[in-house]
């Protein structure tokens, strides 16, 4: 996501990702996850028949959305009651990483969608994924951005999938207008809302053991939440698509 403060040095800023599951299929196979696992367009989150084209379970989801008026509003009235998350050690439920680099929400999407939940022991050994796993666990989040902004693997694989889209990729200082959130379900059968532009990680509720993340209630607590308040504002923008992260086909 485009840091529209002008806190972020421009250094650190990434070419904004295309959300399209063939680039980001690729990105996690090179950062180390097992090709088992692969993203897939979601064409709807209502009608049975196009759902039934996405290969299950689900892992994670990556909802992208344009940064409207209503959703600043909705974010800033939640995290104002909440206090900046300093998590950290193995016993964590979910391992969230704060966003400190600009236009890297996608990354921050992907990192998120693979490091945690069952698709994290899909991870090869000695890979991007897997060091950058080892190395932030012990950490607290500010620690953990430090180790995502000084790493040459995540940047390199970042800026290659950057330019494999179907789509002129814009430049890593043009300011993106759409952002990345990430859907997973934990061990522990939560469903969070991972989003490091955030203050830290969000649980929306408890799914059953058989539910994943496209089944209808984590569809309802994760992103039918968001979609349903952009329609009550009115006139909000309701530009959105949706990656399932499942069995490869």
């Amino acid at each position: 996501m485009a840091n529209n403060s002008g806190e972020v040095p421009k250094a650190l800023r990434f070419i904004p990702l295309e959300n399209n599951p063939e680039v980001m299929t690729s990105l996690v196979h090179k950062l180390g996850l097992s090709p088992e696992l692969a993203w897939h367009d979601v064409y709807s989150l209502d009608d049975p028949s196009l759902l039934a084209f996405v290969p299950r379970p689900a892992h994670a989801l990556l909802l992208v959305f344009p940064v409207s008026s209503a959703y600043k509003k909705a974010r800033e009235e939640e995290d104002s009651s909440l206090p900046d998350y300093a998590g950290t050690g193995p016993e964590e439920e979910v391992l969230w990483f704060r966003q400190t680099i600009g236009n890297a929400c996608g990354l921050m999407g992907i990192l998120h969608a693979t490091c945690n939940g069952m698709t994290r022991d899909l991870i090869a050994p000695s890979t991007p994924l897997s060091t950058l796993i080892a190395k932030a666990l012990p950490l607290d989040p500010t620690a953990r951005a430090k180790i995502i902004e000084s790493s040459e693997d995540l940047a390199t694989a970042h800026a290659s999938a950057a330019v494999e889209g179907d789509t002129q990729a814009p430049r890593a200082e043009d300011r993106i207008d759409l952002h990345y959130v990430a859907f997973v379900k934990s061990a522990k059968g939560n469903l969070w809302e991972l989003d490091g532009s955030r203050k830290g990680p969000l649980n929306r509720g408890k799914l059953e053991e058989e539910e994943d993340v496209l089944s209808e209630r984590a569809i309802e607590m994760g992103p039918k939440r968001f979609l349903k308040r952009e329609e009550e504002v009115g006139g909000g923008e309701l530009r959105f698509s949706i990656l399932a992260l499942g069995p490869g086909l």
